[in-house]
């Protein structure tokens, strides 16, 4: 089970499955629910969204910035899931200003509505 204390974490890494088997680990960022789960924000047409189209297991552990992993693999579920203000403002406290930075860059790029929320669950 990923510890409710994890949520203070910065990064995981979320290992999901090719077509051939091979697993494609990606450091992302996220954020608790109040019931337990975690919302993971992605591009839409990112190949982490596109894998877990085709294959809803999934594993996440903690890493750094640069993806090394430093907590224990656990297996989880994803599940794509519709944007919610309230998964925004989850991002928003939790990542402050490098997260309005962010949205900033979106918006200016073009990417904001390209956006897809991932919900893990065990």
């Amino acid at each position: 089970m990923i510890s409710r204390s994890f949520s203070n974490e910065p990064y995981f890494n979320l290992k999901t499955k090719k077509r051939d088997g091979r697993q494609v680990p990606t450091p992302v960022w996220f954020v608790l629910r109040s019931d337990g789960t975690y919302i993971v924000l992605a591009n839409i047409n990112s190949g982490k969204v596109k894998r877990i189209r085709n294959f809803p297991e999934t594993q996440a552990a903690l890493c750094n910035w640069r993806g090394a992993v430093y907590g224990p693999w656990v297996a989880l579920t994803a599940i794509l899931i519709e944007q919610s203000d309230d998964f925004l403002k989850l991002f928003r406290s939790k990542y402050g200003l490098q997260f309005h930075i962010f949205e900033w860059a979106s918006r200016i790029s073009g990417k904001y509505k390209e956006r897809q929320f991932i919900q893990l669950k065990e």
